[in-house]
């Protein structure tokens, strides 16, 4: 039996108000194949889904889909169906998915699909247990079917961050796009790089653990003397004989 998506109530957010405002640059563009006047506009239009799902930094050749890209041009999915394949993608599964918690997870979509921040710790909870439940593929196509969803972006228009900018305020919400791919827990399991016996590896801390500060005491103290001398005298006796081998072809030269 599924469990249900528990109740949240929504918090106060620009995108919950309507606008009655003159669209001006400051508006985001909205991508659609409702208004495609050349084939080129579909090619923006790919570029466009591929930014919101994956962000700039996730936008390489290897993360195309491009039997994805082929259906959407000859018009067999709709771009919501295009969205639904890019979202449950084996790249974006081991790029985000992968990397994060669910709840940071959980966020991270609802950003990019829905086009809004989490209402609350509760929504975060809520579609969690639906991520847990009905793993990455039920999770995306329940925000995809949800009415929020239909109603704002429809199966034609690709999904925006919804109303960054409000005429009446000076400064509006960032952008979604500075959410780093991956949190601070995946980042501290990372291998850290180890200095034992000389040499730099993984497996254990070296001067400095992973992103400590560099600190000139710290430094000295956890400094190994030994091996800096060893080093510096062995570059001594290199230099002294290289000068001396060259002192000696000056000499001998008629």
């Amino acid at each position: 039996m599924t469990i249900p998506l528990l109740e949240y109530v929504p918090s106060s957010q620009n995108q919950r108000v309507a606008g009655f405002e003159v669209p001006g640059d400051e508006q985001p563009r909205i991508f659609t194949t409702d208004s495609l006047s050349s084939p080129s506009d579909l090619d923006v239009l790919i570029t466009a889904a591929y930014r919101q799902i994956f962000n700039e930094q996730q936008m390489t050749a290897s993360s195309r889909q491009v039997a994805l890209e082929s259906q959407l041009r000859a018009g067999q999915i709709t771009v919501k169906k295009f969205i639904r394949g890019l979202a449950t993608s084996e790249v974006f599964r081991s790029h985000n998915y992968n990397t994060n918690n669910n709840y940071r997870f959980v966020q991270m979509c609802i950003q990019r699909i829905l086009g809004r921040e989490v209402y609350s710790d509760r929504e975060k909870l809520a579609w969690s247990i639906v991520l847990a439940t009905k793993g990455l593929n039920g999770f995306i196509d329940d925000l995809l079917n949800s009415e929020e969803y239909q109603a704002t972006f429809g199966d034609n228009t690709v999904p925006f961050q919804r109303r960054r900018i409000l005429p009446q305020r000076i400064q509006g919400d960032l952008p979604f796009a500075r959410m780093a791919r991956y949190g601070a827990d995946y980042r501290d399991r990372l291998p850290k790089v180890s200095y034992r016996g000389g040499w730099t590896g993984p497996g254990a801390d070296g001067l400095f653990t992973q992103f400590e500060r560099f600190d000139l005491e710290t430094f000295l103290q956890r400094a190994n003397w030994a091996n800096v001398s060893a080093v510096l005298i062995a570059s001594s006796v290199v230099v002294f004989l290289l000068f001396l081998i060259s002192s000696v072809s000056g000499g001998a030269t008629p």
